[in-house]
């Protein structure tokens, strides 16, 4: 049997997680990070998982390797950048909900589409590629014109173009420039799953179906729109459903709930579940991670959401 591949791009950060009587814990993490870890913990062995990015010559740089090496994410592919080191962020609680700091702007991360025959050769092959507005949002424009070319030859190619909006206006220059962009890369896709409250405010959408018919009337095959606590409102130009978490789960710490949803969700679709079902399974995972703190849990603490 032939093995298929997903490939995530994006920032691996590093992260310290925790703070009671300032103790941290340290674990590695990002948004597209987490996706590729549960997309690896949910799907058969058919599929191998890449994780592209940029990392430096240090030592957390290589720590990073080792670990995704260690998990069975493939690094082949990551672009070293010389003199550059990964990113980090600490999270702490404040007023009931976790707060972040971050330490980014000398990330290796920012020139992953820096070598542009590293970044083809990355998705050259992909059966499905995942990206996210992050990913987007820490490079410059030359940059992100060069990654969203290697985006749309993949595409060309056979692959699955499936992006996260995930937006996060800090770190865009002006909220014109990221509405725009974000709008023109989902024409480019075919799955998109955004977060309704973070579109609501930017795009004026009054409620999730808003936010699902937004991006359906740009082309867009399947939107998943996530709302929290809330249901989800799963959408293609033939059929829609609403699925909603089941009730009781614990919050211990909500950091990379959406991005295990994200995982779950798409590995289920992947194994041929209906839009039902990857969303059941989607809630599921995602209920298990916020009952655990950072953003990466054991695959084996999944239990019954595994496929």
């Amino acid at each position: 049997m032939v093995q298929q591949r997903f490939v995530s791009i994006g920032e691996c950060m590093i992260e310290m997680s925790g703070g009671e009587d300032r103790l941290y814990r340290l674990g590695y993490a990002g948004d597209t990070l987490n996706t590729a870890w549960y997309m690896r913990a949910l799907l058969g062995k058919d599929w191998s998982v890449d994780y592209f990015t940029g990392l430096g010559e240090d030592k957390y740089s290589a720590d990073i390797r080792a670990f995704l090496d260690a998990n069975d994410i493939g690094t082949s592919h990551i672009h070293t950048v010389p003199g550059r080191r990964p990113g980090l962020y600490m999270i702490h609680q404040q007023d009931g909900d976790r707060q972040f700091t971050y330490w980014r702007d000398t990330s290796a991360a920012k020139l992953l589409a820096d070598d542009k025959d590293a970044l083809n050769a990355a998705v050259k092959g992909a059966s499905m590629v995942y990206f996210s507005g992050i990913t987007l949002a820490i490079l410059a424009p030359r940059a992100r014109g060069r990654l969203l070319g290697a985006i749309v030859r993949a595409r060309d190619a056979g692959a699955r173009i499936v992006f996260d909006t995930n937006i996060r206006p800090a770190l865009w220059t002006s909220p014109r420039v990221m509405t725009s962009v974000l709008t023109a890369v989902a024409t480019l896709c075919d799955v998109v799953l955004p977060t309704h409250g973070d579109e609501a405010p930017l795009f004026g959408d009054a409620n999730a179906d808003e936010t699902a018919d937004r991006y359906l009337e740009l082309g867009v095959e399947e939107v998943v729109v996530k709302d929290g606590a809330g249901e989800a409102v799963i959408a293609t130009a033939h059929e829609r459903v609403k699925v909603g978490p089941k009730p009781g789960a614990k919050v211990v710490d909500a950091t990379g709930a959406g991005d295990s949803f994200n995982g779950a969700y798409l590995s289920a679709r992947l194994a041929g579940q209906s839009l039902q079902a990857a969303a059941e399974a989607a809630h599921a995972v995602a209920g298990v991670v916020i009952g655990q703190k950072g953003a990466l849990v054991d695959p084996a603490l999944l239990g019954s959401a595994r496929r």
